[in-house]
């Protein structure tokens, strides 16, 4: 489903009358300066390229692992996991309510030999690895130290990112397991971990992407994701972490659609945004703390069932889009991800893409050259200036955990989903080969089909993992857990003891359920 427009509507002719008021030395300046409007680095693609990330993960960890090492073959960069439904959400594979679920949206991870298995023979000092994990972000952050350790690694040689999220699944996507407040204290708990052990790591990927998927436009992606942002900033500010050594670390991680112009437009609208909020709001002075780090994957919702060949043009301008906006990290859709996971030919052809743009389109070595365009400034101004104007807003309402608790937030996702909706079934938003340029001829492609026999290997290999375990020294490790919820210590170390004495994921997130509860989101008024 295509987004509503967000930045006024393009026009035929721009000009200089349409940027009054537009200062190159205040709003654009150099790549690498303040507002870092055409990048946070004085080079960009001339000194390094961004990381090519393919998002992946489905089954078992043996059968992930067998497409991180085949990726890594073809050139990928950077790995990015996908974690199946109940590792999301704190259930262990022979749970009841994971039946049906285990390794279907991506990999199943119950233990830390199902991790061990995950990176078997992939050096986690030379990889860097994205973690797309949320409300169990604290458990698979502890696994990864885990099976770094077995290998030798020590935590301080890791980079790589976890999501960590939790905000946006509240307004967006719904894979929550415990309260905002006690969801806020597990995420400053990794903030705080990681300055200390773990220094290379970013610890939270702040989302817009999901808010995007969910039917926002490109101005509430960028105003939701900071506002989100902002939220976690001041409460790390309130237990006592610096700014600008936590400004460094975070990372973000934005969608890339259709609107070719906007898109890049965006990009760099938050850019210049989230520099100013950070050195403004919150008085960091460090320039990178400054920055706006931000990962991009192309849109999974506007890909068709419908003549599936045309989504590997629409990632191929989407990815196109997220460069020429100063992306730091890519990652493109396979054209079947509308039907299926994606084969490895699909997974090969969207890598591929991202290749081909930097090898062949040139774009790579002119730094940010939509730099002075009238309409692309005119557009970034618009964006920056609406997305402030919500962000005013929710200020006004009290703060981001009260627009939440008030549906604000979730409200004007909902109503720009609609809009959007309503414009495709009029005809008025073209979609190509569903509401036009249809045929009646179906498509022949190869989609990717997950045995169903492996749910039960999982069911077994993790029932036998825990008849053969220590169960003192796992019990033991689940009380400390308890015991840390219950007080104020930081969390991160007992659950990492208690990975290595081979609790499960489900048991370490029962541990905190029974501390903080489970929040349950109340209806919507109309």
């Amino acid at each position: 489903m295509p987004a509503m427009p967000s930045a006024p509507d393009a026009r035929p002719f721009a000009a200089p009358g349409d940027l009054e008021g537009f200062s190159p030395e205040h709003d654009l300046g150099f790549p690498g300066t303040f507002p870092f409007t055409r990048g946070t680095q004085p080079t960009m693609y001339r000194g390094r390229l961004w990381t090519m990330r393919q998002y992946a993960g489905f089954g078992t960890a043996a059968e992930s692992n067998r497409r991180y090492r085949y990726l890594l073959s073809q050139g990928v960069s950077g790995l990015s996991v996908a974690f199946d439904l109940p590792t999301q959400i704190g259930y262990d594979s022979d749970g009841a309510l994971a039946a049906g679920e285990v390794g279907r949206v991506g990999v199943a991870i119950d233990s830390i030999d199902d991790m061990a298995a995950l990176f078997d023979g992939i050096p986690l000092d030379k990889v860097s690895t994205s973690m797309t994990i949320n409300a169990t972000a604290i458990i698979l952050l502890a696994l990864y130290v885990a099976v770094a350790r077995r290998q030798g690694v020590a935590s301080r040689q890791l980079s790589g990112t976890v999501q960590n999220d939790i905000l946006k699944e509240y307004v967006a996507r719904g894979t929550y397991i415990y309260p905002p407040a006690h969801s806020l204290r597990i995420v400053t708990d990794i903030f705080a971990f990681c300055e200390r052990e773990v220094p290379q790591w970013n610890t939270i990927s702040i989302s817009g992407y999901h808010i995007r998927e969910a039917g926002s436009t490109a101005v509430q992606e960028v105003a939701f994701t900071f506002a989100n942002a902002i939220a976690y900033v001041q409460a790390a500010v309130d237990a006592g972490l610096d700014v600008d050594a936590l400004g460094q670390r975070l990372s973000f991680f934005f969608n890339a659609h259709s609107d070719f112009l906007e898109e890049v437009a965006k990009f760099r609208a938050a850019r210049r945004l989230w520099a100013r909020l950070m050195r403004d709001r919150f008085g960091a002075t460090h320039p990178r703390a400054q920055h706006l780090r931000f990962h991009t994957q192309t849109a999974g919702s506007t890909l068709t069932a419908q003549q599936p060949h045309n989504n590997i043009v629409r990632v191929a301008l989407q990815a196109l889009a997220a460069v020429l906006g100063g992306t730091q990290s890519l990652h493109t859709n396979g054209r079947d991800e509308a039907l299926a996971l994606p084969t490895e030919e699909s997974a090969r052809v969207a890598l591929r893409t991202q290749q081909i743009i930097a090898a062949e389109t040139g774009v790579a070595n002119t730094i940010d050259p939509f730099a002075g365009a009238y309409e692309i400034e005119r557009r970034t101004n618009a964006i920056e200036e609406d997305a402030r104007a919500l962000l005013d807003r929710i200020d006004a309402l009290g703060g981001t955990l009260a627009a939440i608790d008030a549906g604000f937030i979730q409200r004007q996702i909902q109503d720009s989903a609609y809009k959007a909706q309503v414009q495709v079934d009029a005809g008025e938003s073209v979609v190509v080969g569903v509401n036009r340029y249809q045929t009646d001829e179906q498509a022949r492609i190869e989609v990717f089909e997950l045995d169903a026999e492996i749910e039960r290997q999982q069911v077994t290999r993790v029932r036998e993992m825990r008849r053969t375990r220590n169960a003192g020294r796992w019990q033991a490790a689940l009380a400390a857990v308890s015991s840390a919820a219950a007080g104020r210590d930081n969390l991160v170390p007992p659950i990492v003891a208690a990975v290595e004495a081979q609790a499960t994921v489900g048991e370490i997130a029962d541990a905190l359920r029974a501390v903080f509860g489970e929040y349950r989101e109340a209806g919507l008024d109309a």
